[in-house]
């Protein structure tokens, strides 16, 4: 009977170190539910923005982005996010897709425009800008730059002779 006592033991305390560790990660990844409110914005592409990155205004956290759909009808990226309810958002505030660097995770950034009335909750925001998709702006960089130097090679007298 000792021996099943000790196993028992144990097994109790490997669960409450399991148990500590999944709310130690929980409260430190930042995942918990804001209260706040919704806010919709429409983007052309939304590369790398996932549900559960930051919603930031002036490099501070103030929301998450919530929910991710595809508008059947514009083919949108309609994106929700939850802002915290301290922080009101006047109506022709912009919203822009962006990273951490080069290579770090992707956030949406809000500007707060001029406007005296302030968003309600579920309101769209009029002034999206999509993330921009990096690899295609070096490629075109590289590529564009190779081809623009044969070509002027390639006139007559560019070279100074005829």
């Amino acid at each position: 009977m000792g021996r099943s006592l000790v196993e028992t033991l144990i097994g109790a305390v490997v669960l409450a170190v399991a148990g500590a560790f999944l709310m130690f990660a929980y409260n430190t990844a930042g995942m918990k539910r804001l209260d706040g409110y919704p806010i919709i914005g429409k983007f052309d592409r939304i590369d790398g923005l996932l549900e559960g990155s930051d919603v930031r205004m002036s490099g501070i956290k103030v929301g998450t982005v919530t929910k991710q759909q595809l508008d059947p009808q514009t083919y949108l990226a309609v994106v929700t996010i939850n802002v915290k309810s301290d922080v009101k958002l006047p109506q022709d505030t912009s919203a822009l897709i962006t990273s951490d660097g080069l290579l770090g995770d992707k956030y949406l950034s809000l500007t707060p425009g001029g406007a005296e009335a302030m968003l309600k909750p579920g309101e769209e925001l009029q002034h999206t800008q999509g993330s921009v998709d990096l690899m295609s702006l070096v490629g075109r960089f590289i590529f564009g730059q190779a081809g623009g130097d044969k070509d002027k090679k390639a006139e007559p007298g560019a070279d100074g002779l005829k």
